[in-house]
């Protein structure tokens, strides 16, 4: 666990060097954010009964979407590791005295752990100071809050995990780009990134609600906006754990069968 935490740490400074970087994504963002928001309140106009959510849950939702849209982006993809995996320095990997998958899966949480501590505060902080409803609402009350802390934490560990299906499963392929193209529009569609899941005709939210992607940040940001609470809240987040589980148990399976027929040419 030692070398993990060290690892972790070392990443997590590495990405905070990155603050121009940072700068540009939030002023991106925010743009973003306020243009969605603009789009949504010409339809609420347009028929303000028509919508599953409040316009004031749907700001909410947007605004925690642009703020922590580093942990929870689906096209983010570490290119060292796909780089790793088709040139042959996973060989490299293999050397050091540490499981690669919980390496791997160190690495991209930290990555994007360092990504979003960057900018989810000033967009946060912007939004607070929004005049409503365009801006983002406080926490209804404390145990809404813990849920969607808690929400918040495995929906981040869902995306990681499934990252890293998508990283295995370039031992299996000659190349990585057409498996990465499709997940990353299926995960962004299904997980609520486009539109809010409530707004998805019922048989494919219905669909939707149990696949994994709805477990990423649609359960977290409908938590907070109040469109999930109490028992149903808890539902959720037992799906989120389910799949967390499920999916970083066939992660380690499919490390385990790739590793064993992994092959290095060259010197």
């Amino acid at each position: 666990m030692k070398q993990y935490l060290s690892f972790f740490r070392i990443r997590f400074q590495t990405g905070l060097q990155y603050r121009t970087a940072a700068i540009a994504g939030i002023s991106t963002q925010f743009v973003w954010g306020g243009m969605e928001i603009l789009m949504f309140k010409a339809f609420y106009e347009a028929s303000p009964g028509a919508f599953p959510m409040s316009f004031e849950a749907v700001t909410s939702y947007v605004w925690l979407q642009q703020a922590f849209l580093a942990l929870f982006m689906p096209w983010f993809w570490d290119a060292e590791i796909f780089k790793a995996i088709t040139d042959g320095n996973i060989s490299y990997e293999l050397c050091r005295p540490a499981g690669l998958y919980e390496m791997w899966f160190t690495k991209n949480m930290a990555i994007r752990l360092s990504k979003a501590v960057l900018r989810c505060f000033p967009v946060l902080i912007a939004a607070v100071f929004l005049p409503a409803p365009y801006g983002i609402m406080l926490p209804g009350d404390i145990q809404g809050t813990v849920l969607f802390l808690l929400s918040m934490l495995l929906a981040f560990g869902v995306v990681v995990a499934f990252s890293m299906l998508i990283y295995i499963s370039v031992f299996f392929t000659i190349s990585g780009q057409g498996i990465k193209m499709i997940s990353s529009c299926l995960a962004e569609f299904l997980s609520g990134a486009v539109i809010p899941l409530p707004f998805m005709p019922d048989g494919l939210r219905q669909l939707a609600g149990f696949l994994p992607f709805a477990s990423m940040q649609n359960a977290p940001l409908r938590i907070y906006s109040g469109n999930i609470a109490g028992a149903a809240a808890w539902q959720v987040i037992a799906l989120q754990l389910f799949w967390l589980v499920f999916m970083c148990a066939a992660g380690k399976l499919l490390m385990h069968r790739a590793l064993k027929q992994v092959v290095v040419q060259g010197g």
